[in-house]
């Protein structure tokens, strides 16, 4: 009788997903707002002006440091 439990032998199906495809960029600029919600914080005027500053010191790449 069949069970519905995959076959241990099988490759699985659940595997990590390579790494270009977890980039982020799109070649479109980033903006405050952009770094803000990648930190999972409200925009406010003080977390905007936390992300102007990290944006003029690290360059638009400080959202691949934020997002996988």
């Amino acid at each position: 009788m069949p069970t519905s439990q995959p076959d241990a032998s099988q490759p699985s199906q659940d595997r990590a997903t390579p790494d270009h495809l977890l980039h982020t960029r799109t070649g479109t600029e980033v903006s405050p707002e952009d770094v803000v919600l990648a930190t999972g914080r409200d925009i406010t005027p003080r977390n905007l002006e936390w992300a102007r500053r990290k944006l003029a010191e690290e360059g638009p790449a400080v959202i691949e440091k934020l997002l996988p």
